[in-house]
């Protein structure tokens, strides 16, 4: 039994923080973790460059508004959820995912949760668990699945080398360069057609 486990930014919607970057004119908050490995420290930072700027939840939620998914993605979604189980595996936060969740027809998300202040200043963030896409897979497998998984960033990689198959899809020239053993995609159909074909195996 299979479950095909996704990254959601970068492989199903535009990048929030790029967006919200190009949004506000603040180019630091362009900096994703296909550009730093580390998840935490990368919060941070974005967390004081908001500080700086007086921007909160609402200014960023207001930019997510705007976002639609990747051209084809829902459709690829419908897709792979017609022959098999899909969870969307995300370092984002409830507060920024739910109305793209809508968009793509309420498909199963695991993530995180901002820390809010009553003024709408994100004060903090609470990842769900340690290391959270390599652990979700690795406990779904102790439950007798096996995993294929795909994203695009750094922080996809455990995922992905963790699993029976894993495939690179929109990721950098870089990671790719990096990751030679692993195959990478353009297009939802070639993606598609990889995870049908390791189904059938």
């Amino acid at each position: 039994m299979y479950i095909t486990c996704l990254d959601m930014e970068g492989v199903l919607v535009p990048e929030i923080w790029i967006a919200f970057a190009e949004a506000t004119g603040i180019p630091e908050l362009k900096k994703t973790t296909r550009d730093e490995p580390d998840y935490d420290k990368l919060m941070n930072y974005r967390l004081n460059i908001l500080r700086e700027h007086g921007l909160g939840l609402k200014e960023i939620q207001d930019v997510i508004a705007t976002i639609d998914p990747m051209p084809g993605a829902k459709e690829f979604l419908d897709e792979l959820r017609s022959i098999g189980q899909v969870i969307i595996l995300s370092d984002t936060f409830t507060q920024f995912a739910a109305p793209l969740m809508k968009k793509l027809g309420y498909p199963t998300l695991f993530c995180n949760e901002l820390e809010v202040a009553e003024n709408g200043e994100i004060t903090g963030f609470r990842m769900r668990i340690e290391k959270s896409k390599l652990s979700t897979v690795k406990a779904l497998q102790s439950i007798g699945y096996e995993t294929i998984a795909s994203g695009d960033s750094y922080n996809d990689l455990d995922m992905i080398l963790a699993s029976k198959a894993g495939f690179l899809f929109k990721s950098t020239e870089q990671i790719k360069k990096d990751y030679p053993q692993l195959p990478a995609f353009e297009e939802y159909d070639e993606l598609l057609s990889a995870i049908k074909a390791e189904i059938r195996k």
